[in-house]
């Protein structure tokens, strides 16, 4: 078996873990494999991912669920993640942290907001305190959810009932970007409902998310803007 990263390189299992365990091992001495389902689709994970200096893996198969399951089971020191599990940070956590620039009582108001623009049957908002250079709103699955999800799937639908739930989401707001300062700070509320509009659309785009009347209405919103 050759693992093979996105820049279409390969590797054993031994030459790979050689090549991250440095910069990919967490805080919790765990050495994070980060892969990718979908190389294009997942681009701008994948970027955040390397502009941290972090190499991902291209594994894409409908049995990448089981077989990340298996190479975790034979090495307890690795975990595999896909690389939009969740905001880049979290995957790999180190020990600094970023200080975050809303304090607990801007959360609170700005939270509701963001929360009436999406689907609370879908989506979970969270803050999360990441650089000014990342994305101001980031979608993201939990590993666990889709892994069990996707095993489902593959074993006909009948794990522990997974294949039947619905798909849930975090809708990450980074508490350090200029625009989600912005919204806080805008006075009309019609018009910061619009802002957080378009900045969760604009994250929903990423993944794939934004489709039917509200993909429409995001076209029709973002023309108005120019």
């Amino acid at each position: 078996m050759l693992y093979k990263n996105v820049d279409g390189e390969y590797f054993t299992a031994d030459e790979y873990k050689t090549k991250i365990e440095i910069n990919q091992t967490d805080k919790n001495s765990k050495v994070v494999y980060l892969y990718t389902s979908d190389k294009d689709g997942q681009y701008s994970y994948i970027d955040a991912a390397q502009s941290k200096g972090y190499d991902v893996l291209v594994m894409d198969s409908p049995l990448t669920a089981h077989l990340v399951g298996k190479l975790e089971q034979a090495d307890s020191t690795t975990t595999f993640t896909r690389v939009d599990g969740d905001t880049i940070d979290k995957l790999i956590q180190k020990d600094e942290e970023i200080t975050s620039k809303l304090t607990e009582e801007d959360q609170k108001v700005l939270k509701p907001v963001i929360e009436e623009v999406v689907s609370k049957d879908t989506f979970t908002v969270n803050f999360v305190s990441l650089s000014e250079t990342d994305s101001p709103m980031t979608v993201t699955q939990a590993e666990f959810m889709r892994r069990m999800k996707d095993m489902s799937a593959m074993g006909g639908g009948g794990m522990m009932g997974m294949g039947n739930m619905p798909d849930m989401y975090n809708l990450s707001v980074n508490s350090n970007h200029p625009l989600i300062s912005k919204i806080l700070a805008e006075k009309d509320e019609a018009k910061r409902k619009d802002m957080a509009k378009q900045a969760a659309d604009l994250a929903l785009l990423s993944q794939n998310l934004l489709k039917g009347e509200e993909l429409s209405k995001f076209i029709k919103r973002s023309v108005s803007l120019i």
